[in-house]
């Protein structure tokens, strides 16, 4: 009987274990560093494709990917700054619209065959402004090149890109800020809007 009683002790106890262990990696799947490893994952696997795909394709297989990942809308407000609070419901909705495929026909540009390129994430860190998520871009040839993710709460809670850091220095968004905010002052977020899909089509085939 006492055999009995500790095998039965010993299954609960194993069992207890297991539960923490499950918990604990769908707690570590929903991290910052998870999301940006998750984002790798589906943008090598289109990569791989991507000859196959064409431009089109990688579109779809990675709109989803990217929109999880980064806060396109609030991307897009920080883009022209201080001409977010003047425009429109509408204006705001087509800004963010075209602000997020101009995003994803970027990577699909940017990615379009797979050129022995490898992306690791190397570290995570909490900033007074978000977190870090430091990575590495390793090209088949030539020098690694560091890509770090400023990565914040979203109204639900999970973590997205707010910014993407060249070499630790050098903010996507501080450039294009410089630009986008330019032509919302100066000719209005329609101009913008139209720019933005404009640059779309031209990242496009033919």
């Amino acid at each position: 009987m006492k055999a009995a009683a500790l095998l039965r002790k010993g299954i609960v106890a194993i069992g207890f274990i297991a539960v923490l262990a499950v918990s604990a990696a769908a707690h570590a799947e929903t991290g910052p560093a998870a999301t940006i490893r998750a984002f790798y994952a589906q943008l090598t696997a289109t990569i791989k494709q991507g000859d196959a795909l064409g431009f089109a394709g990688r579109c779809q297989k990675l709109d989803p990917v990217i929109r999880a990942t980064f806060n396109l809308p609030l991307m897009a407000q920080m883009s022209v700054g201080a001409s977010w609070d003047s425009a429109s419901a509408q204006e705001k909705a087509d800004l963010i619209d075209a602000f997020s495929e101009f995003s994803v026909a970027t990577y699909a540009s940017q990615f379009a065959s797979d050129d022995g390129e490898t992306f690791t994430v190397t570290g995570e860190k909490k900033t007074p402004n978000g977190v870090i998520v430091e990575s590495e871009l390793k090209p088949k040839a030539g020098d690694p090149v560091s890509l770090d993710y400023l990565m914040r709460p979203d109204a639900k809670g999970k973590y997205r890109v707010v910014d993407v850091y060249l070499d630790g220095t050098i903010s996507q968004m501080a450039t294009r800020r410089a630009e986008f905010s330019s032509i919302a002052r100066r000719d209005g977020i329609d101009a913008l809007v139209n720019s933005l899909g404009a640059k779309s089509k031209e990242m496009g085939p033919g």
